[in-house]
């Protein structure tokens, strides 16, 4: 059976139904074959009058085959270039066609497949929001390589076309209608092929029609080409601000660029050739490797569910009950509502319930000036939000999640008080970020139907929730939890029970090896700026003061009390920085009037002074790269411990963790990803080289050494 489907009808128009093998069409050797195949006879064609291109999937075009371009290693640029080409010449040949050719768009068209749109000289799609336009492909670390970003520049400017390509923006149709990329929509997807049919049979006779834009005679990019005074002045900042934004580490977004602004040079030929050099270099990069493997694959496994135990029905939580209205509470209360869940917001007062659910009163009148929601909607919403002060209005929820502050105590005694309001089979939440969840437990009837729920702040910003589970916490029970994170559409990593997890006991390396770096007087500013320049979001210092040294201090305290100070290695320096800042100071932190850094109400900071004269040595000369290796390398082997220690479960879930929960760099993938194109062997041999000067903490764990030797990645 052919994967392209070829009807002509009465009116000699081709329609060429893509349907290939498997869920979605995609660009690979299949396609390659069927699209040839098809210009071919296309060409032969008598009688052509025009030709419509459908899908018969739900997506129209998923784009390129991503285990192809992972594949890609360097010494192959040769051959992949020349696949590029005869690729983008078949596509050429069809734009070539002396018919027109239109496309009729009844699902997402990202990549490849909007690139195939292009192609066609008329573009008409179902006009769908789920129906998403745009080429991407800058996420995964790659470019537009089947002609996007020459065509786009063409179509739409460089200006214009820069934000599609460098952000890899994706819009509905009415958006693309209004932006330029498509011709036309439809209310209804079966109105897509007569009403392409209808265009082509409605340009017999006009030649124009099957001539792109930038095959006409006379074309002018619109706003000009590179060379045209006002571009010229732009181009010259563009790629200042550009290394700005990604500090050098991203290929992709400067590849694009280049491409780009050659597209606006050159004649299209040409530039479809630059644009084909630039996907090959970027195909063989490890960053590519690393995010194509992180964004695109290990993203569908954890959302596709392999973390979640197999043969548990799913689930829909109904009722939430939320205790603590504060930061976090209110967080909770807010994207359960926007999920359409019932939820009781409980706290000691009514007052302070109700100034909880004013935070999304707040977030939803944003929404609503913003044109992104109706007041009706807004008041739906509001609707579903109880503040109380009152517990038998928890009475039969199916999940209350504990949001109090992070003491065991006080956790302990909450859950003997309102545990027995849960439905019959309810589970138990508890959001925190380092306490044990088997200890937690403790105080539970039912510790099967025990969970943690650990969000990140804000939780209505942060997309990521680590699901904690107990020794005796059950399949259902987590079941149930991980399907109440997808229903509020957030990405659920499930970790195995240890203090701090997996996350927090990651990042609370690089708060360490932040502190350990300024205690052995290394500049403060350097620390920070080193920590920005290996990708992390913000500086180590910077990012405790957000923290608060208050809530090291505390958490230092409750360990101890636990009797698993120092668990996770050695403490000393920390403890003792931390102890000199509030103890002798009173530098708790940003929101405690200032720790390393001092804020001014403009919002500008600057480092302490005085942090200078306590730590600061001007000959200390640590290279800086070690100080690079030293932030990363720290976070990347508690990660991999975390693995080889089962905390983790697999190493999809560390690499999406450290990503969207600690704000891994984009570039590495994820710190388990990191090691796999950093050199398996080099990674080891380099924490050897850090062990030997700064401490056995940077000794390679076993895991590490294992795959070095078998030379397979850590997957």
């Amino acid at each position: 059976m052919s994967v392209f489907n070829y009807d002509k009808d009465a009116d000699g128009i081709v329609t060429v139904t893509m349907d290939m093998n498997g869920p979605v069409n995609a660009m690979n050797g299949e396609y390659r074959q069927a699209m040839a195949e098809t210009v071919d006879r296309l060409e032969q064609e008598e009688g052509l009058s025009g030709v419509v291109f459908a899908s018969a999937k739900k997506t129209f075009f998923a784009g390129g085959d991503l285990h192809e371009l992972l594949a890609v290693e360097k010494g192959q640029e040769e051959e992949f270039m020349a696949m590029l080409d005869t690729t983008k010449g078949v596509l050429r040949r069809l734009e070539k066609l002396p018919v027109p050719v239109a496309a009729a768009i009844n699902g997402a068209a990202l990549g490849g497949g909007f690139e195939i749109c292009l192609v066609c000289n008329h573009r008409v799609a179902w006009d769908n929001r789920g129906v998403q336009l745009g080429l991407p492909e800058v996420g995964l670390g790659l470019l537009p390589g089947g002609g996007g970003i020459v065509r786009m520049v063409n179509l739409l400017g460089l200006e214009k076309a820069l934000p599609y390509l460098l952000e890899g923006k994706k819009v509905p149709p009415a958006k693309a209608l209004s932006e330029g990329m498509i011709h036309e929509t439809v209310e209804n997807p079966e109105d897509l092929v007569p009403r392409a049919k209808a265009w082509i049979l409605e340009n017999a006779g006009n030649d124009e029609a099957a001539v792109q834009p930038w095959d006409r005679k006379g074309h002018r990019i619109p706003g000009g080409n590179a060379s045209s005074p006002k571009l010229a002045q732009t181009l010259m900042g563009a790629p200042a601000m550009l290394r700005q934004k990604t500090r050098g580490l991203l290929p992709a977004p400067e590849k694009i660029l280049d491409c780009a602004v050659e597209a606006a040079r050159l004649e299209l030929d040409t530039a479809l050739t630059v644009e084909s050099r630039g996907l090959t270099y970027l195909a063989t990069t490890p960053e590519a490797k690393n995010q194509i493997s992180t964004f695109f694959f290990a993203m569908n496994r954890v959302n596709g569910g392999a973390s979640r135990p197999q043969g548990v029905d799913k689930y829909q939580t109904k009722k939430v009950g939320v205790l603590g209205a504060g930061m976090m509470g209110q967080g909770i209360a807010y994207s359960s509502a926007m999920a359409g869940i019932e939820v009781v917001l409980k706290d000691i007062s009514l007052e302070a319930a109700e100034k909880g659910k004013a935070y999304s009163e707040k977030l939803l009148a944003k929404r609503v000036e913003r044109g992104r929601m109706s007041e009706d909607q807004k008041a739906d919403i509001l609707g579903l939000i109880l503040p109380t002060a009152d517990d038998k209005d928890l009475q039969g929820c199916d999940l209350i999640i504990e949001a109090v502050f992070e003491n065991m105590g006080l956790k302990h005694q909450i859950t003997r008080e309102l545990e027995s309001r849960l439905a019959e089979g309810g589970v138990w939440g508890s959001n925190t970020s380092t306490l044990p969840i088997t200890q937690l437990a403790g105080a539970s009837d039912k510790p099967d139907n025990f969970i943690g729920i650990h969000f990140f702040s804000p939780v209505d910003k942060m997309p990521l929730v680590e699901i904690i589970c107990g020794e005796q916490t059950s399949d259902e029970t987590l079941a149930r939890a991980f399907d109440y994170v997808q229903q509020i559409r957030k990405t659920p990593i499930v970790v195995n029970d240890s203090l701090g997890f997996f996350t927090s006991r990651t990042f609370g390396t690089y708060l360490d090896e932040g502190v350990r770096l300024l205690k052995e007087g290394a500049h403060p500013v350097q620390i920070d700026n080193l920590g920005k320049a290996i990708g992390m979001p913000v500086g180590p210092l910077a990012v405790h003061d957000e923290v608060s040294l208050e809530l090291t201090r505390k958490a230092g305290e409750t360990h101890a009390e636990l009797g698993v100070a120092g668990k996770w290695g050695e403490q000393e320096a920390m403890s003792e920085v931390v102890g000199t800042m509030i103890g002798e100071y009173g530098r708790g932190g940003r929101y405690h009037g200032g720790g390393f850094y001092e804020y001014s109400e403009d919002g500008s900071k600057a480092i302490w002074p005085t942090l200078f004269e306590l730590y600061y040595q001007a000959d200390l000369g640590i290279p800086e790269q070690d100080i690079k290796d030293r932030l990363l390398f720290r976070q990347v082997i508690e990660s991999l411990k975390c693995l080889e220690s089962n905390v983790l479960r697999s190493a999809d879930d560390g690499n999406i963790g450290s990503i969207m929960g600690i704000g891994a760099p984009v570039w590495t993938g994820g710190f388990i990803q990191f090691v796999n194109t950093y050199g398996l062997q080099r990674f080891v041999d380099r924490c050897g080289e850090l062990a030997d000067k700064y401490g056995e903490r940077f000794t390679a764990p076993a895991i590490a050494a294992e795959h070095a030797a078998s030379g397979e990645w850590i997957k």
